[in-house]
């Protein structure tokens, strides 16, 4: 198993294509919110989007963006550790078949009761027809999950084998299909001559093909021999699943989290969501930069690592990753609160955008960059209990950490600016409140992490573990 784990320098070149795939779709990413916002504005049909895209995003984030990557790809390590290449195909195509076959039964389930579930949940206390156009929009959007599933599967795959560029292509896909969606959807879309809301809706849906269709090529040389195989009987998809369900718990805390802040701007003057999310947008684009691109470049070799019993190994890595990622926060936080609204203002400042969304996305964004290097040391240490096939501690950190949240949120929202400002609003208290549970939970994470690591004979260093 040691002989599949890469280098610390292979790590740092992997990593490296993984950040210029995060820039790029950063970059993509910030041409979508812009497209999103010259289109429409700071205006009620664009919030409604924000809300309706909440709930098929995180079922994204639950199954593309980590849940079925840190459940499969330390089992199907095992696998091929052992020389059982054949048994390791038959459960990638266990697992596909599977989250397919879920994912789609769960949006069909999600669309039909979407009248029900949306307005309290997305859009609690706005008019009829607000809450009419967010399910409508809601229910074109969750056609992505079933399509996501198969996607987030095949980046699982590609990972442990070592093929990092075309999922890191993947997100800059996802983007240009939402592009598109706002520069030629919405007017195809359209019966008025004005663009419609409908075209970004179908847009995530067309970002989320090309994702897909993006990452095919990359498997043929990984050597995948997939196939439909509808059995859940098949040796390692039950552990696979065991170990799914804490890292899907986890993922919907942290969305949970997002969610709740977005719907306590409800009642708040217009804009408030959007600068909410804006700022949420450009500080999610940083975390990929430092984070996430490290995290995911290591995840599949501390697993190997691990299942060898290589401790030595499994801590050189480690300490190398996180010392790295949160020694490259600290400045790139103060960079935000030196540069953030300058920043802003070049990005989006034009069409219907306004120097008071400027200054409100700058409040809310200064705020989050608080809590940049507690989410970039989240990536690496949770990925760390992963490795070790233990998905529940970071799930209860993280369930202690939205509890947190919540509670702060609802403090702040009444002590810090004016729910009637944009330029001085009561959302800031919200990214605040986000910011500093997430510093708290990293802290918390990593001490755990120290004490199970301690208990291993070797010797640590650097960061103590």
């Amino acid at each position: 198993m040691a002989s599949r784990a890469l280098s610390n320098r292979q790590i740092a070149r992997a990593a490296l294509v993984i950040v210029l795939g995060f820039v790029a779709s950063g970059v993509l990413g910030l041409l979508r919110t812009w497209a999103f916002s010259v289109t429409f504005g700071a205006s009620t049909a664009l919030d409604s989007f924000y809300a309706a895209r909440q709930l098929p995003e995180a079922l994204f984030v639950l199954v593309a963006g980590g849940a079925l990557g840190s459940s499969f790809i330390p089992v199907f390590e095992r696998f091929l550790a052992k020389g059982e290449g054949d048994a390791a195909w038959r459960l990638a195509s266990a697992v596909m078949t599977c989250v397919f076959l879920l994912g789609a039964g769960l949006a069909l389930l999600l669309a039909i009761f979407a009248p029900l579930i949306v307005p309290p949940l997305l859009e609690p206390g706005e008019p009829p027809a607000t809450q009419a156009l967010t399910t409508a929009l809601t229910q074109i959007m969750l056609i992505t999950v079933a399509i996501f599933g198969v996607s987030g599967l095949l980046m699982g795959i590609l990972n442990a084998q070592r093929v990092f560029l075309l999922p890191a292509l993947a997100l800059s896909m996802n983007n240009i299909g939402q592009i598109l969606g706002a520069f030629v959807l919405t007017r195809l879309f359209s019966t008025d001559g004005t663009p419609s809301i409908y075209g970004l809706a179908w847009g995530a849906v067309l970002g989320a093909l090309l994702h897909l269709l993006v990452q095919t090529p990359g498997l043929r040389r990984a050597g995948a021999k997939l196939r439909i195989l509808p059995s859940p009987a098949v040796p390692g998809v039950r552990e696979v699943l065991l170990l799914m369900g804490p890292r899907m718990l986890g993922l919907g805390v942290v969305q949970i989290n997002f969610i709740v802040n977005v719907n306590l701007t409800a009642g708040m003057v217009e804009g408030s969501r959007v600068a909410l999310v804006t700022a949420w947008t450009l500080m999610f684009f940083l975390l990929g930069v430092i984070g996430q691109s490290v995290g995911s470049a290591l995840f599949p070799s501390l697993s190997a690592l691990a299942a060898a019993g290589d401790h030595a190994g499994y801590r050189s890595r480690l300490n190398r990753a996180l010392l790295g990622v949160v020694g490259v926060s600290v400045p790139a936080m103060i960079a935000v609160w030196t540069l953030g609204a300058w920043g802003i203002d070049l990005v989006f400042g034009y069409g219907e955008w306004t120097p008071a969304a400027t200054l409100a996305t700058a409040a809310a964004l200064s705020w989050f960059a608080l809590g940049i290097p507690g989410h970039a040391a989240l990536e690496i240490l949770s990925r760390a209990f992963y490795a070790l096939s233990d998905t529940r501690t970071p799930v209860m950190v993280s369930v202690a950490s939205m509890t947190a949240n919540i509670l702060l949120s609802m403090v702040l929202i009444r002590l810090v600016g004016d729910p009637t400002s944009l330029t001085n609003g009561a959302f800031v208290g919200l990214a605040m409140a986000n910011s500093l549970t997430t510093l708290v939970e990293a802290a918390a994470l990593w001490l755990l992490l120290r004490h199970r690591l301690r208990a291993i004979p070797e010797n640590a260093a650097d960061l103590g573990l």
